[in-house]
């Protein structure tokens, strides 16, 4: 057997994910995901049940700006420390608890009388869900050794994941059942997974002094990255590059299952939704064991090489046209190569922070990955309508190439930095 292959499907495999420390990141991640639908998918459904227009739902998903922004307002949680609970557990239970009361808040809302109330109330949550999601992640970078971040990357994952089915799928059943208002009533109450497991966590790198003025936490962590000169420019144009592949068949990937094959939404929500949710946890998990083993480089590559074959596999269907079997291959390809390569991902973030300055690198890092995700619409809709839904899946994989091929060139660079 091949040694890569021998030391990938041993027995101890998982042993990375057990102990105390990545149990408790996997808690915090599902804090960390719980507000997400609350103030998006579940809080636009409770709108559209009362008379309000379609104009005033559509304007709500400003609301959801601050997760975009959030890397104005790092340096801020890098500079100061909130309380003796240390850097980064003190903003971490500090924004928990804000979530609660807003979540409380929002419950008490009546969305027919008080509508602007509300999605003021929607903006805060957001603003302090993207605030705890800075202070989680440097704290999870922080507390994690490099043998360590892919297991961590995997189970924040499976943690966020499963909160946006709690907060997403569940609280819409829930809410059918016992009305939005107790419904946001029970998730302020799940926010105390966060707050319990924060209290239960060692602040990670207490000897660590942050920046010392407000100024160094603005320009330092910049100063910091860009020090390595060409080899920072490329490892930030790897951050944009490496996932816009699969950000780019995955804009509308919906609507390609909807108006090309033509499945139904029940189809759709069973298998691309909830079976591809389930799948992408599993491929971090096991992306995470994997990265563990094999290291961060050749991770990234394998990982990265499945995720731009799995978009040929929409490519197939869109010439073979209605096959429900194609379709769980698909589907399952794709959640399973992107969980991994997510994990992957989010451990080459973890790996490229400076402890001194993680929360504002992080946060400008994850915003440089979100590049892709925002801007892939427009050019991904041209395309469709010009060429096509197969040579559009043909072009996804060739656009995957160009990182797969800059991460090749920054090898070296990547094994010092992990091994």
């Amino acid at each position: 057997m091949h040694p890569i292959t021998k030391s990938v499907f041993n027995r101890d495999l998982f042993e990375v994910f057990i102990n105390k420390k990545i149990a408790l990141i996997t808690f915090l991640g599902f804090s960390s995901g719980l507000p997400l639908a609350l103030s998006g998918g579940t809080l636009q459904a409770w709108i559209a049940t009362t008379p309000a227009t379609i104009i005033s739902i559509g304007f709500l998903g400003l609301v959801g700006l601050p997760y975009t922004l959030k890397f104005l307002w790092a340096p801020f949680l890098d500079r100061f420390k909130l309380s003796t609970l240390g850097r980064r557990r003190g903003w971490m239970i500090f924004t928990q608890i804000l979530l609660t009361i807003t979540m409380l808040l929002m419950g008490l809302t009546n969305p027919q009388s008080g509508l602007i109330f509300l999605a003021v109330l929607a903006f805060c949550l957001a603003f302090f869900s993207a605030s705890q999601d800075i202070a989680f992640d440097a704290f999870r970078t922080d507390s994690l050794n490099r043998k360590e971040r892919g297991a961590g990357a995997a189970v924040s994952v499976l943690g966020y994941r499963l909160a946006m089915l709690v907060s997403g799928a569940l609280a819409l059943v829930m809410a059918d059942k016992i009305g939005f208002q107790i419904t946001y009533f029970i998730m302020s109450g799940l926010m105390f997974i966060g707050i319990i497991s924060t209290i239960l966590s060692p602040e990670p790198n207490p000897q660590t002094i942050g920046p010392t003025s407000f100024r160094d936490a603005v320009v330092l962590p910049f100063k910091d990255f860009f020090s390595h000169g060409k080899t920072a420019i490329g490892l930030l144009l790897l951050v944009i590059l490496y996932k816009l592949g699969d950000a780019f068949a995955g804009s509308l990937t919906t609507t390609f299952l909807i108006r090309g094959p033509e499945f139904s939404l029940t189809e759709i929500g069973t298998i691309n939704k909830t079976l591809g949710i389930i799948l992408s946890i599993i491929g971090a998990i096991f992306g995470g064991a994997i990265l563990s083993k094999i290291g961060l480089y050749k991770s990234l590559l394998i990982f990265g090489i499945l995720q731009a074959i799995s978009n040929l596999s929409f490519m197939v269907l869109a010439y073979v046209g209605k096959n429900f079997y194609l379709f769980i291959f698909a589907v399952g390809f794709e959640q399973l190569a992107g969980g991994m390569g997510t994990a992957a991902f989010v451990a080459l973030l973890m790996n490229l922070c400076n402890s001194r300055y993680t929360a504002t690198q992080f946060a400008l890092l994850s915003a440089a990955s979100a590049i892709g995700r925002v801007f892939v619409g427009p050019p991904s809709g041209l395309l469709v309508t010009y060429i096509g839904w197969g040579p559009f899946f043909l072009v996804t994989f060739l656009v995957a190439l160009p990182g797969l091929i800059l991460l090749f060139l920054l090898r070296e660079n990547l094994d010092s930095r992990y091994n």
